[in-house]
């Protein structure tokens, strides 16, 4: 499927958001009990519920602590936890999560582990995507070039990262990516994310309505716009961005 320049771009459809008998679309949505916090108690087992890079409350109002308690405390430590039980003698507990997500992505029997070690990865990713004090423009250097090259402006670019998250239908992820010698804005459904199509992610914003439903109910554009305004990380954006290159 060919997109122009900073257009948002599905993965291939063949890929996981395809069910299987024994590894049915739903991901485990539910949450064991446990706090929100940034001294939340470790998930058990090789993979590790990772510090919150800011206080629960830091990112309010536009995030409330409210929602970071179920959103990280609850939902993202669910994937953790279940990833820990499904490569239990598997082998992988040594591999990073990465490494997890690049070996099952398009093994069907792997389907959920694939599952919950995006999720786990993608949550990570989002957290560090955010940041209060956030928002604004990027400021000069590379990013703000390839941004002007691959979109024509700053403001081009946020309005289509704000659309692919917006659009994105039911669950998903809205991205910022490098791809090669441009930037683009792509969308993933799901758990996907840019490292199983080769693409170098930069920034995430997560539209699962549990990331917003708490503080926006049905307003998903609300609350996309809030974060691109006041909290998106583009600092986070420029680390990436040097890792990669």
């Amino acid at each position: 499927m060919s997109t122009s320049p900073g257009q948002p771009q599905q993965p291939p459809a063949q890929r996981r958001s395809q069910p299987t008998a024994d590894a049915p679309k739903g991901r485990a949505k539910g949450a064991p009990s446990g706090g929100g916090g940034r001294g939340a108690k470790p998930a058990e087992g090789p993979k590790t519920l990772k510090p919150l890079p800011w206080e629960p409350d830091a990112l309010a109002p536009v995030i409330s602590a409210r929602t970071i308690k179920f959103h990280y405390g609850k939902h993202h430590r669910t994937y953790v936890d279940k990833l820990n039980e499904l490569i239990r003698d598997t082998g992988m507990a040594d591999q990073s999560l990465e490494e997890i997500i690049r070996a099952t992505a398009d093994d069907p029997k792997r389907i959920d582990i694939y599952h919950n070690a995006a999720q786990a990865w993608n949550h990570d990713f989002f957290w560090a995507s955010l940041g209060p004090g956030g928002g604004g423009r990027a400021r000069g250097g590379e990013l703000l070039r390839l941004i002007e090259q691959s979109f024509e402006s700053f403001d081009a670019m946020k309005e289509q990262f704000a659309q692919a998250a917006i659009k994105q239908f039911g669950t998903g992820w809205g991205w910022l990516v490098q791809d090669g010698e441009r930037l683009r804005v792509i969308q993933t459904e799901d758990a996907d994310n840019p490292l199983v199509l080769g693409l170098q992610p930069l920034l995430t914003i997560d539209v699962w309505e549990h990331a917003y439903y708490l503080d926006y109910q049905n307003e998903r554009p609300k609350f996309v716009h809030a974060v691109l305004d006041r909290l998106i990380n583009w600092e986070f954006a420029e680390q990436n961005l040097r890792r990669a290159n």
